[in-house]
Formats: C-alpha cells, sequence, structure tokens
C-alpha cells in the first residue's frame, strides 16, 4: 500500500448523485484546508442562528410577561422544564457518533426556525407558548452535542481552541443578535412577536445554505485522533482497517466516567453567570435600573460584543502557547471578580447606562478567556478516551450542564420574589405618574397638553375628574369625590414612599372616595416594596453565581489534566509527530505535505 497516493484535495462524496446527496453526506477523505474551513464556517453560522432563535424570548421577556400576564415563576418553570426537557434531547445528539452529524443539525435547523416562525408568535395563550419554546428547547439540545462534534471533526487539537471559540460564538453571537435586533427594532416594531418573525426568517435562509453545502466525516475518519493536519495521511490509512463497531459499543459506559463529568459539572457552575445573563439581564436591568426594554438590550449588546471577541482571541492565544489551563484560570479569577462587582453594585442607585456598559463588557470578556480553552481542552480529554465516541462524551457535557441549568432556575424565585410585581404592576407606576404629572401642571398653574389629558382619562373615573379640574370646567357631582379620592391618594403614597405610617382613616377615606385609585394604591405599595427588595435579592444570586466560579477553579487546578507550562506542552507535540512520522515510515508512505 503506497500511503502517499491517499487524496490530498476535499474528497469526493462516492457514486451519490442529485437528491441523495441532501441526507447522505460522508466524504470519503479528510478534506483539504480550504474545504475544511468551509464546513467549520457553515457550522459556526448555523450555530448562531440557532442561538439567536432559541434566545430571542430573553430580548423581550419583559413584553412577553406583560403579554400572557404571565408570573416570573411560570416564567422559571417553563426555563426549568425547557431544560429539562433539554437534558434527555443531548442523548438524542449522542447518537449522532452512530448515525452522523450533519444531518441532526440541518434538519433540526428547519424544525426550530418553523417553530419560531409560526408557532411562536401565533401561540394564543401561556400554555402554547410554552410548548412552543419547549420543543425549540429540545431540539437546541440535540444540536448542542451534534454541532460542536462536527467542529471536533474538522478541527486538529493544534487548533481546537480557536475552531471551538469560533463554535462558541454561536451561543454567544446569538444572544448579541437578539440585543442588536432588539434594541434597533423596538422601537418602531413593538408587537414583541416581530422578533420571533425576524428570527424564524433568518432560521429558513440559514437551513437552506446547510441543506445544500453543509458535509461530515465518514465514521472511519472521525473516529480517530488528530493532533494536526499533517495525521491526514495516516488517518485515512489506518481508516481502511479501522473497526467502527467496536469502537462504539456501549458509548455510554465508555463516556461516563468521572473526571470527564466533574469537568463537565464545574464548567455548568461557572456558567451559572452567563445563563442569568441570556435569561434574566433584560428583567434585571429593567426592574432594578429603570432602563427601558431597548436600553437593557443596548447594555447586552456591548457585553455579547466584547464576549464573541474574548472567544476568538483566546482560543487563537490558546493555540498557539499550546496551553488551556492558564487561560481557564485567568477567566475565572476575572470572571469571580466582577461578579462580585456586580454584588457590590446591585443597590446603588446612581448606577448609569453606561457604568452597567462596562461592567458587563468586561464582565464577558473574561467568560470569554475561560470557556473557549474549556471547551478544547474538554474534547481533547474525550479523545484521549476514544475518539469514536465524541457526541456521547460531548452528551454527557450536555446532560449536566441541562440538569444544572433546571435546578438554579428552580432555585431562582426563591431568591427573586420581585419580579412578577415590577413586570405585571408596572401599569399602576404609569397611572401613578400620570397623576403626579398632573400635580405638577397643577403647581405650576399651567393647562396640560390635549395629549396628557387624553393619557389622563384612559385612567378612568379619577382621571376624568382630574382632566376636568385641570382645564378648568366643571367636575360633575358624581365625579367630584375622586378630587377628594386624589387628595387621599397623594397623602398615602408619600407617607409610605417616606416610610412614614399611613393612618387608617386616611385609607378608608380614600376607599370611600374612589374605590379605583384604593386599588391602585394597594397595587402601588406592593411595586414599592418589591422594587425595594430587588437589589438585595438580586444580590444574592449574583453570590450564588460567585460560589459556582470558585468551584469550577478548584475543578481546573486539582482535576483537569493539560500543562502549565506552553514549553511542557511544545515538547508534547514534538514527541508526538515524532510517532507519527516513525507510523508513516513504517507503513511506506510519506510525510504529508
Amino acid at each position: 500500500m503506497t500511503v502517499s497516493a491517499l487524496p490530498s484535495s476535499s474528497p469526493p462524496l462516492g457514486n451519490r448523485r442529485g437528491i441523495s446527496l441532501l441526507w447522505r453526506r460522508e466524504l470519503s477523505g479528510y478534506p483539504s484546508t480550504r474545504a475544511r474551513l468551509g464546513y467549520l464556517t457553515i457550522v459556526v453560522l448555523a450555530t448562531i442562528v440557532l442561538y439567536y432563535e432559541a434566545y430571542a424570548p430573553g430580548g423581550v421577556s419583559p413584553l412577553i410577561l406583560a403579554h400572557f400576564k404571565m408570573s416570573f415563576l411560570y416564567y422559571l418553570n417553563l426555563l426549568v422544564v425547557g431544560s429539562a426537557f433539554g437534558a434527555v434531547s443531548t442523548w438524542l445528539g449522542g447518537l449522532s457518533d452512530k448515525i452522523g452529524r450533519a444531518n441532526l443539525v440541518i434538519w433540526g435547523q428547519l424544525v426550530v426556525a418553523l417553530i419560531t416562525l409560526f408557532g411562536v408568535p401565533h401561540a394564543p395563550s401561556q400554555l402554547w407558548y410554552a410548548v412552543a419554546v419547549i420543543a425549540i428547547g429540545m431540539v437546541e439540545g440535540v444540536i448542542l452535542v451534534a454541532s460542536p462534534a462536527l467542529v471536533r471533526d474538522f478541527s486538529p487539537q493544534m487548533g481546537r481552541a480557536s475552531a471551538m471559540g469560533f463554535w462558541t460564538l454561536g451561543p454567544v453571537a446569538g444572544s448579541l443578535i437578539v440585543s442588536i435586533v432588539a434594541n434597533h427594532t423596538l422601537s418602531h416594531l413593538h408587537p414583541w412577536q416581530d422578533q420571533f418573525i425576524i428570527a424564524g426568517i433568518t432560521g429558513l435562509a440559514m437551513f437552506a445554505i446547510s441543506l445544500v453545502f453543509l458535509r461530515e466525516l465518514s465514521p472511519e475518519i472521525r473516529d480517530q485522533r488528530m493532533v494536526s493536519v499533517r495525521d491526514r495521511i495516516l488517518i485515512e490509512a489506518k481508516a481502511r482497517g479501522l473497526k467502527v463497531e467496536r469502537m462504539l459499543a456501549h458509548p455510554v459506559r465508555q463516556m461516563l466516567r468521572w473526571d470527564l463529568a466533574l469537568s463537565a459539572l464545574g464548567i455548568s457552575l461557572f456558567l451559572l453567570i452567563y445563563y442569568a445573563a441570556v435569561g434574566f439581564f433584560t428583567i434585571y436591568f429593567v426592574t432594578t435600573y429603570n432602563m427601558t426594554t431597548a436600553q437593557a438590550n443596548g447594555i447586552n449588546t456591548w457585553g455579547w460584543a466584547f464576549n464573541c471577541g474574548a472567544l476568538v482571541v483566546t482560543g487563537v492565544l490558546s493555540d498557539w502557547m499550546r496551553v488551556r489551563k492558564p487561560f481557564m484560570v485567568v477567566g475565572t479569577l476575572g470572571t469571580l471578580a466582577m461578579t462580585l462587582v456586580f454584588v457590590w453594585e446591585a443597590k446603588n442607585a446612581q448606577i448609569t447606562y453606561y457604568d452597567l456598559v462596562v461592567m458587563v463588557s468586561v464582565l464577558f470578556v473574561f467568560l470569554g478567556v475561560a470557556y473557549a480553552p474549556w471547551m478544547a481542552q474538554y474534547t481533547e480529554a474525550i479523545e484521549a478516551k476514544n475518539p469514536a465516541l465524541t457526541a456521547t462524551g460531548l452528551a454527557v457535557w450536555g446532560w449536566i450542564l441541562r440538569i444544572v441549568v433546571a435546578l438554579a432556575t428552580l432555585a431562582v424565585p426563591h431568591v427573586v420574589t420581585s419580579v412578577t410585581p415590577l413586570v405585571l404592576d408596572a401599569p399602576a407606576a404609569t397611572q401613578a405618574a400620570l397623576l403626579q404629572q398632573g400635580n405638577t401642571y397643577l403647581s405650576r398653574h399651567e393647562t396640560p397638553p390635549a395629549s396628557y389629558v387624553g393619557q389622563l382619562k384612559a385612567i378612568g373615573p379619577p382621571g376624568e375628574a382630574f382632566a376636568l379640574f385641570l382645564t378648568h370646567q366643571p367636575v360633575p357631582a358624581s365625579l367630584a369625590p375622586q378630587l377628594t379620592g386624589l387628595i387621599d391618594f397623594g397623602k398615602a403614597v408619600g407617607l409610605y414612599n417616606a416610610n412614614k405610617p399611613v393612618p387608617p382613616s386616611l385609607t378608608a377615606s380614600l376607599a370611600k372616595n374612589s374605590p379605583q385609585l384604593s386599588t391602585l394604591y394597594g397595587t402601588l405599595t406592593g411595586l414599592i416594596s418589591a422594587k425595594n427588595a430587588a437589589p438585595g435579592q438580586w444580590q444574592r444570586w449574583w453570590w450564588v453565581d460567585a460560589g459556582g466560579e470558585i468551584a469550577f477553579l478548584l475543578v481546573v487546578i486539582f482535576s483537569i489534566r493539560g500543562r502549565w507550562r506552553p514549553s511542557l506542552a511544545r515538547r508534547d507535540i514534538e514527541e508526538y509527530e515524532k510517532r507519527v512520522q516513525a507510523e508513516l515510515s513504517a507503513m511506506g508512505g510519506t510525510e504529508a505535505a
């Protein structure tokens, strides 16, 4: 056998022609660098679009809660159920070791795009919305495993961190796109459903591209460990006699090992702050710092953009230096430091939009510094056990990740109880603000504009009476008690805001003169209490996230294998390349070009 005669360019698809290319996608040899980068690009773009669709709810979560009259507890329970179903579906992604990866990614994209475009925007109730979101989560769990497995197949270890940095752009850039689109369209595309329609159309376009162009390696090629592109000739030669069935026997037993499980658990705890950002940052900025939904998405945009840059730059540096663990430690320490900043600033009422931009951006930089090298190291640890079971090893990670996210999400409503009134009772605050604005016109002896009068009348009898009074029109006798009620309302709210006791006689008078204002007062006091409690509650959750980061740091230091010094890592690679060349020489071949 002449090893050097094996193909050196992008390999053909055998005898498959026509429509069969839409599902039979295996390459008969390892592709050229140009083709390989093309396939990697498609996988990365497909992952970006998938997470753009999956994370779309996070960009408009306050609007969704208000539209469906959905409590924060219901919203969180929906995330829990979605994570639980996603944990189950990750094992379906592990089947790609046997049935291939590309078709799972491609047809999964179609399912998600159709649900995003048609299912979510037309959901008639909370229940149907929940079913649609859970279905997306299940498909995402499959692609969460199959897509990085494809990236691993097309990226040798010496470029693995760079490749995984680009793959991680999927979830991060997906969040970035959600924030950018929401920030620039919510002002004129008011219905939250429009965000899903835009995402669904984008998903259909990406499905079409993947359907035509995405390919994958044959099992005989992908089921081997590849440190550098120079290994291609040896891998293709070995593939001719590889017993794939034997390598795939008892996949879960081979991959469910303590070191892989502990590493996956550590990164899952580390990512608690990431999943808080995806699911809750918009709500947090809106309810705690009085940002609009568009402003909150603007803050997120900065953070996700910096995270994207950090993932790519760190991946390149990690591959160049040939080490992973130092980057993980630096990234984790930086993330921990910025999480503590969130703890300290949670009760700072003077914090500005750009203060939050800086905090979020620096936090996300350190998240990227830690995560891309970990992803590379984890796939390398899988290969060290059995490269034929890469997807199964990734399924172990995906399953643990989803379980941790589900359990953490279950805990959130017991820590942060203020979100539901802050979101659902926000109209009460708007009505109170309108009434207060009327007092301002009254104190200045100004006649309010017609637009304000119209808003005031929309409140109901109290607003109608106040509008007539402000515009110097006679107030009917039937509405006269409302004016007394407005005085009582202002006094009661002022005393409550000043933490002073509100006399029962005052609240009784308010209820007698204006039952509507009495109800508004009760809602408003609950809203004020929730507003005051929110910073401390979120502060406790940031402490939980900090604990997860400390746990991951301990895992990195004491459990994850790998070199700390670049010089030792380079020596390991040099020794490996000598063994590869010796094997090639023994087989009568030549070194790969």
